[in-house]
Parts: structure tokens; C-alpha cells; sequence
């Protein structure tokens, strides 16, 4: 059996710190606890590492590079169906990162690089989802009044932004375990989604409908 290539410990330490993070929240994770999880001295984690910030900021920064990359995805959505699959696809990215979402007005106050970038991240946010929203009405999916594109496309992002604080609120003690991760987002996803029913035509509609329902009842 061939050994896997030891990885680099800068890489080691931000996977147990995004672990960490998404588990126990990002206030309640000291970086002794971090050392101590990957059994490497504090002196050896400030050596890559050296602030608290700098594992918060090179976190984000693969958040955000993952989330581009994402977005540009939204030209290409026609219908119900490609819909749904951005949306949910969307919704994982977010819950791999999820720590950003659960303690976000936290991190925000206290760290100004993620100020700054996370208003690109909501522009950007917009920006995809007026895309996909132009796409649909192009292929007929949707029949929007041209006048209520730009509400309706920030509502749509301030459910994509909050649905993971709004889970939390629901259950505090299970909504952010992993094993809750594939309701919540397909919740999340269906919720988005749903502001678009008074806009799509009636065969997208029921379409958006039917797959709630699939999976929500999946075949067993």
C-alpha cells in the first residue's frame, strides 16, 4: 500500500481550523485549541500563522475564490432546473464555510479586511442571481416586470446570506451539525426559489414543485 504524501502543515492547519470553526463557532476557538487538536506546539502554528486573523482571512480568501468561481456559473441558468442545482450547489459552498455565516456580524465588527470584502461577496451575490434571473426571463421560465428585478433579487440574496443564521435561531443545539446539513439546504434552496413563484410560468412552476417534493420525499 502506497503512503500518502504528508501534507504541509500550513494546509493541515487551516482544515482543522475550518473544522473547528464550523463545529464549536469561531469565538469559542482559541488558537491553544487549535495546537492542541493538531498536536503541534503554539509556537509552530504562529510560525504560519502568527494572529488569529490571519487563519480567518486565509480562510476567507478560499471562501471567496471558490464563491467567484461559483457565481460566474449563473450565466448559464435557464430554468427551474438549473435553478435548483446553482442554488443548492450554492448552499454547500456556504455550509463548508459556515462559520463565516453563523458568527458573521461577529467577525465583521472585529476584523475590517472581512468588512470590506464581504460587501463584494453581497454585490457579487446580486449580481449573479440578476444574471440568473435575465436568463430565465430570456427563455421564458420567468415573466418579471423589469421594475421589480432589483428587489427581488436582494431578497433572494439576503435569504442566501442569513438562511444559515435563520436554522441556527430554529434549533441552536442540531441546526449546524453535519447531519442537518442536507435539509438545511435544501430548505435554503427552497426558500430562494420560491420567491420566484408569482414570476414563473405555470409549467416551471409545478416543475419547482415537483422537485421539492422529490426531495423532500426522497424514494427509499
Amino acid at each position: 500500500m502506497v503512503k500518502k504524501a504528508p501534507r504541509r502543515t500550513a494546509e493541515r492547519i487551516l482544515e482543522v481550523t475550518l473544522d473547528l470553526f464550523n463545529r464549536f463557532g469561531e469565538p469559542n476557538v482559541s488558537t491553544t485549541l487549535i495546537s492542541a487538536e493538531l498536536n503541534i506546539s503554539p509556537g509552530n502554528l504562529y510560525y504560519h500563522y502568527p494572529a488569529k486573523d490571519e487563519l480567518i482571512n486565509s480562510l476567507f480568501d478560499r471562501y471567496e475564490r471558490s464563491l467567484s468561481e461559483l457565481l460566474n456559473a449563473s450565466d448559464g441558468v435557464r430554468d427551474v432546473e438549473d435553478a435548483w442545482f446553482f442554488m443548492h450547489t450554492l448552499f454547500e459552498l456556504i455550509w463548508q464555510y459556515r462559520f463565516l455565516y453563523r458568527d458573521l456580524n461577529d467577525l465583521l465588527s472585529k476584523n475590517r479586511r472581512l468588512e470590506t470584502h464581504f460587501q463584494w461577496v453581497l454585490k457579487n451575490k446580486t449580481r449573479a442571481v440578476r444574471t440568473l434571473l435575465d436568463g430565465m426571463s430570456r427563455s421564458g421560465a420567468i415573466h418579471i416586470d423589469s421594475r421589480e428585478v432589483e428587489a427581488t433579487a436582494t431578497c433572494m440574496v439576503v435569504v442566501l446570506t442569513y438562511w444559515l443564521s435563520y436554522e441556527y435561531v430554529r434549533d441552536p443545539r442540531r441546526a449546524l451539525e453535519p447531519e442537518s446539513a442536507q435539509l438545511a439546504l435544501l430548505r435554503g434552496a427552497h426558500h430562494v426559489l420560491n420567491l420566484l413563484v408569482p414570476y414563473l410560468e405555470t409549467g416551471q412552476r409545478m416543475h419547482l414543485l415537483g422537485l421539492v417534493g422529490a426531495y423532500q420525499n426522497p424514494a427509499t
